[in-house]
């Protein structure tokens, strides 16, 4: 099956960046407490859930893999996914004791309920308003039940778009959605994703939007149904 037209733009202009873009952050989440804090919280959360040691989780939109790195290091057993071929050898050139793959998240080639949690920090930013819902489903169906999800997006009062032709010196074409925490938190839920926080911060240094968090889970599976006669009292 052809890759979506967005899909195949994201990956040549990331391909086309990604040394200077790893150059430029050699820890991506250097001077980013709350996101630091925000992955410590979702490794708490893999561990109340049961799935940690298990399953392992994913980074999906992975790149340099700095996120990875901080997921294996809290002690997860853990993956990343990148569209972009050229980040994916930087960062298997970066951490060789860690698994990078290239792929999608709007087709991820994974069994249902395989993932104890799922991380996608600044990667959803990438995906049309229409692929959304189909992306969140993929989410659901990979993960175990009640296994959280976190993700990180630019946001602002409205939704908004904007299309990138240019970043270190390389022509690309870039799609930027931002999104407000509200209409993330909709598709999440639709694609029965139970979403239960969400944190907003200010921009910092040469940010110009603020930035949205969502902590999500996958939804715990129905009791089962009752199945019929009635057990009478003694």
């Amino acid at each position: 099956m052809r890759a979506p037209d967005f899909l195949q733009s994201t990956q040549v202009s990331y391909d086309a960046i990604a040394e200077a873009y790893a150059a430029e952050h050699p820890d991506g989440l250097a001077g980013r407490p709350l996101e630091r804090a925000l992955l410590t919280t979702f490794v708490e959360l893999v561990r109340a859930a049961g799935t940690a040691g298990r399953p392992p989780v994913a980074d999906i939109g992975s790149g340099p893999g700095h996120v990875t790195a901080r997921l294996h290091e809290a002690g997860l057993p853990v993956f990343g996914v990148d569209a972009s071929p050229r980040m994916v050898a930087l960062a298997r050139r970066a951490h060789p004791e860690l698994r990078f793959h290239v792929g999608s998240m709007t087709a991820l080639d994974l069994p249902e309920e395989t993932l104890g949690g799922i991380v996608a920090l600044y990667s959803i930013i990438h995906v049309p308003d229409d692929h959304l819902p189909s992306v969140f489903a993929g989410f659901r169906r990979v993960l175990l039940p009640g296994a959280p999800v976190l993700l990180g997006f630019q946001s602002g009062d409205e939704d908004g778009h904007q299309r990138l032709t240019e970043r270190y010196g390389q022509e690309i074409s870039l799609d930027y959605y931002w999104r407000t925490p509200d209409t993330v938190a909709r598709h999440l839920e639709e694609a029965g994703l139970d979403v239960y926080a969400q944190v907003l911060r200010a921009p910092q240094g040469e940010e110009k939007m603020p930035r949205a968090f969502l902590l999500a889970r996958g939804a715990a599976p129905a009791p089962p149904a009752f199945s019929g006669r009635a057990v009478a009292a003694r």
